[in-house]
C-alpha cells in the first residue's frame, strides 16, 4: 500500500513539473527563434543570398575571364533589349575559359550550367558552383547588330572547360 501511495504521488509530481517545464521551454524556444531570425535579416543580410556579394561575381566572373555588368536601361536601349535583365559582357580576357568557349562582347549571359542567370548574384553562385567542375555550359544571347550583316541574334551554347595545371 505504502508503495502504491509513494508511485501515485511521485507519478503524480512528476506530470505537473513536465506540464510546469514545457510553457517555460516553449518560451525560451520562441525567445531563440526570433533573436535569430532578427539577426538573420539584419546583421547577416547577405545570407539571403548565400554568401554571395556583387564584389565577389564580379571577381569570379573575372577569374573566368569576363568583364561584366548588370544590364540597365542604357545598355537595354544601345542593345535593343525588350527589358532590362541579365548580365552583359563588356570585355572577354584572352587565354581565359571565356575566350576559349567562344563567349563574345556585348553578349548576355542568361544561364550557367542550368542555373538562370538574372543579375550578377546569380551569375556568382552558378559560377561558384560551376567552375570547380571543370566542364560546364554557358548560354548567351547575342543581339542582333548592324555588323553582322542581317543576320539576327539568338541564343547560343557555350561549352566551357577549365584546364588545370
Amino acid at each position: 500500500m505504502v508503495s502504491w501511495f509513494v508511485t501515485q504521488k511521485i507519478g503524480r509530481s512528476s506530470k505537473r513539473r513536465q506540464w510546469a517545464f514545457i510553457p517555460g521551454f516553449a518560451h525560451i524556444l520562441m525567445v531563440l527563434l526570433l533573436w535569430c531570425w532578427i539577426l538573420g535579416g539584419v546583421a547577416f543580410p547577405q545570407s539571403k543570398n548565400g554568401g554571395m556579394t556583387q564584389e565577389k561575381a564580379l571577381e569570379l566572373a573575372e577569374e573566368f575571364g569576363l568583364d561584366v555588368g548588370e544590364v540597365d536601361e542604357e545598355i537595354r536601349e544601345i542593345l535593343g533589349l525588350t527589358r532590362a535583365e541579365g548580365v552583359v559582357v563588356y570585355a572577354v580576357i584572352g587565354a581565359t575559359p571565356a575566350d576559349r568557349a567562344g563567349i563574345r562582347v556585348k553578349a548576355i549571359l542568361t544561364e550557367v550550367d542550368g542555373k538562370e542567370i538574372r543579375n550578377l548574384l546569380d551569375l556568382g553562385r552558378a559560377l561558384q558552383a560551376a567552375m570547380p567542375t571543370e566542364n560546364f555550359t554557358v548560354a548567351t544571347f547575342e543581339p542582333a547588330s548592324p555588323d553582322d550583316q542581317g543576320v539576327g541574334g539568338g541564343l547560343n551554347f557555350h561549352f566551357v572547360r577549365i584546364d588545370k595545371d
